[in-house]
């Protein structure tokens, strides 16, 4: 192996331990106090690192959220599609699908709402939002596949239905007037809208 090689990969190496670091620094903070509570300067100090290097992996608070909640989202989109496998209907699995992703959006709920409103108004062209997008692609072509399977629409129409269903549940989980509701009231009123737009 060439010095040079060698010397790359530990920087890869220290890279990664740096990533790591600011990923469990800001997961914990967000956790314990809300994103609103935390500042970029606390996040450096726990995951022992200086601001200047916080900006390198992510330049906004925003973003270090979309960097601590993607692999959330990622875990429930794939324990949802699992779910969804289990269930006979197109509604029932429609919701199978999408209640882990409720129930991770819920687990600090100011938190999961500023997810939302990062995903729709941060920049698409930052790595972690660009992440966090992808996730809402994935979950509605699983969405359409659900509706191709079990309720045999073409799939140009369960593509769109997918993107309505979306809409529907960021809706739900970031409306103001829902700030305090429980998932399975959520979820009960998401069942509902879905049932209302899906064929047969």
């Amino acid at each position: 192996m060439s010095v040079a090689t060698e010397s790359l990969g530990r920087r890869a190496r220290q890279k990664q331990d740096k990533l790591a670091r600011i990923t469990a620094a800001a997961s914990e903070l967000f956790a314990t106090r809300g994103v609103d509570e935390v500042t970029t300067q606390q996040i450096a100090e726990a995951a022992d690192i200086g601001t200047g290097t916080l900006f390198l992996y992510a330049k906004t608070k925003g973003e270090l959220l979309l960097l601590v909640q993607n692999a959330h989202y990622v875990d429930a989109l794939a324990r949802g599609r699992a779910a969804a496998a289990r269930e006979a209907t197109a509604v029932d699995a429609v919701l199978a699908l999408l209640a882990p992703i409720a129930e991770c959006n819920r687990t600090q709920v100011d938190n999961g709402r500023t997810y939302l409103r990062e995903m729709v108004f941060g920049d698409p062209a930052e790595p972690h939002h660009a992440e966090a997008l992808s996730i809402v692609a994935q979950t509605e072509h699983a969405v359409a596949a659900v509706l191709v399977e079990r309720t045999r629409v073409e799939a140009g129409q369960a593509a769109t239905l997918a993107r309505v269903i979306s809409g529907i549940q960021f809706l739900e989980l970031a409306a103001s007037v829902n700030r305090d509701a429980t998932v399975p009231e959520l979820l009960s009123s998401i069942r509902g809208q879905v049932a209302a737009i899906l064929p047969g």
